[in-house]
């Protein structure tokens, strides 16, 4: 039986704003998968349906959830506020189906249901901002280059569209919603009129009237959806954003009849302003048109003639880049066992990265790399030219390996490398951080992991469900000793697969064991402090 994806944006939030057939098809699926708010949101329309909700940037856990789960024959609704074609999971969900090759007549069936978007929702709160050319600009750069964001901010402020500003403002996230101001205020005049939205038909909605100058002077955050009006929008009775549509070029409204009759309106006499079908007569057309050349342009060519060079022709910058770029993240080292960068490494690393990429240190035995390039391949491979050993970020399998006293123990070498190249960088649920320590002593903290192996007296000892973090962390239960070498990875991978099968997303190792209780034949046991701790003051 094929399963279904429902892909349903379900409006502002409100239960009344949700149409029909969304509410049709959450109650009609199996399976629901949303971020926690959402599914808070839409309480009140879930029955018995299994339910996955995870936190914020969980995004691609979610839609590989729900492809997986509708591969097994479930109908399966995966829920986004607003209209899930506008930065919601429709377009996710189906990347993750491209990767895995689907065909809409093979494949599971999917279903895309609109829903009213935030500038749909937050400009009917104030008034009529929207009723002429309008634009949507997500702030948020943690997907797209903040230059490519400046770049379509400007181009929108030059083309005089009406502005709606999705993401514009997070903790970490700050200059984003000051840059973009900046750059308006350029074209603009500072009392364009301005409209902050929050919570749009929720319980705390808040709606602020303010201007182009003084925007910022107001609280703003990602619940905010920013509404920065044209050049003609204007503000009416103080708390109405009207922008004109173009009808008082044609008609008057302040009274019944009209100067044009009905068949007079199309006249092109009566509609200067627009671009006519027909061809420019050609005897008022040069027979040849001559630009004339800027003060640059001369200078350059005087000087490469005296020279006895001819003068290249500029090239205009394209305003955008004629390349798709890329965000590439991913963790570099100098090896599974090698612990020691070489200086020409280093220099490697600086100059891949350049000046508007990130290195950040990390203590997995990693530097964590982000920058924005059209060629990953070219990255790629010019860091493993070097010898830097590349390991993928997310939610994969990471080894952590200690450095086998600069290799002199070096009895385990070969079982930690087979489990790097049979099961490193494996995708999971959520990142799980394999530790192995080759002798007795774990000085490289294994038994601290989501799972630990120490090679002792020519064996193996195995550990499971370690909490590295927090306040309650806790090492791994060992669960087993005296594992004969050759069915070490055997053992492992069956651990592993059994997470990847079973395990919900961000649902990280220890919580997984605790849950299910048992994995690969191993029992849980409960490895947390029995002391009572008062709660951290940020309430996890």
């Amino acid at each position: 039986m094929k399963g279904k994806l429902l892909i349903i944006g379900f409006g502002p939030g409100s239960y009344d704003h949700i149409t029909e057939r969304a509410k049709q098809a959450i109650q009609e699926s199996d399976c629901i998968v949303g971020y926690k708010t959402y599914v808070e949101l839409i309480q009140g329309l879930i029955t018995d349906q299994k339910v996955i909700s995870t936190g914020m940037s969980e995004e691609v856990s979610r839609a590989q959830a729900a492809v997986k789960l509708a591969e097994e024959g479930k109908k399966v609704a995966v829920i986004s506020s607003g209209d899930a074609g506008v930065y919601g999971m429709s377009g996710l969900v189906y990347e993750v189906l491209v990767e895995k090759g689907w065909k809409e007549e093979t494949g599971v069936e999917v279903e895309v249901i609109p829903g009213i978007s935030a500038i749909n929702s937050c400009a009917s709160l104030l008034g009529a901002p929207v009723m002429h050319d309008a634009c949507t600009i997500s702030l948020s750069d943690h997907l797209t280059p903040w230059k490519l964001i400046e770049k379509r901010i400007e181009a929108a402020a030059q083309a005089d569209f009406v502005i709606a500003f999705y993401n514009p403002k997070s903790g970490r996230r700050t200059r984003q919603i000051v840059e973009a101001q900046t750059i308006l205020l350029k074209h603009r005049s500072p009392d364009t009129p301005v409209g902050l939205v929050k919570s749009a038909y929720r319980d705390r909605e808040d709606v602020v009237i303010t201007n182009l100058r003084e925007m910022l002077d107001h609280e703003i955050g990602m619940l905010t959806t920013v509404i920065v009006g044209n050049s003609q929008t204007f503000l009416y009775d103080s708390n109405k954003l009207i922008t004109p549509r173009g009808y008082q070029r044609k008609y008057t409204l302040n009274t019944e009849k009209q100067r044009l009759k009905p068949h007079e309106r199309l006249r092109k006499e009566n509609e200067p302003w627009a671009l006519q079908d027909e061809e420019p007569e050609k005897e008022h057309q040069p027979e040849k048109e001559t630009q004339k050349a800027s003060a640059l342009e001369l200078a350059t060519e005087a000087l490469a003639l005296s020279s006895g060079n001819q003068a290249e022709p500029q090239k205009e910058e394209s305003p955008v880049p004629s390349g798709v770029e890329s965000i590439l993240e991913f963790g570099v080292s100098p090896g599974l066992v090698n612990k020691k960068f070489t200086a020409k490494q280093l220099m490697t690393l600086a100059e891949v990265v350049g000046e508007h990429g990130e290195m950040e240190y990390t203590p997995h035995h990693l530097i964590k790399v982000q920058l924005s390039t059209d060629k990953p391949e070219q990255v790629t491979e010019q860091l493993e030219a070097e010898g830097f050993l590349l390991l993928p970020a997310g939610d994969v399998l990471q080894i952590k390996a200690c450095d086998f006293c600069d290799g002199e123990k070096y009895d385990s070498i070969p079982y930690v490398e087979q489990l790097q190249d049979e099961l490193g960088g494996m995708p999971l649920p959520k990142e799980l951080k394999l530790g192995f320590n080759g002798c007795g002593m774990a000085c490289y903290g294994g038994v601290q992991e989501d799972i630990g192996i120490v090679f002792r007296k020519g064996k193996f000892d195995l550990f499971l469900g370690g909490k590295p973090l927090s306040r309650t962390a806790h090492s791994a239960q060992p669960v087993m000793e005296g594992i004969e070498p050759e069915k070490l990875v055997g053992i492992v991978t069956s651990i592993i697969q059994e997470y990847e099968e079973k395990g919900h997303p961000n649902e990280r190792f220890f919580k997984f064991f605790k849950r299910v209780q048992q994995v690969g034949g191993f029992k849980h046991r409960d490895m947390a402090p029995v002391i009572e701790l008062e709660p951290a003051p940020c309430g996890d």
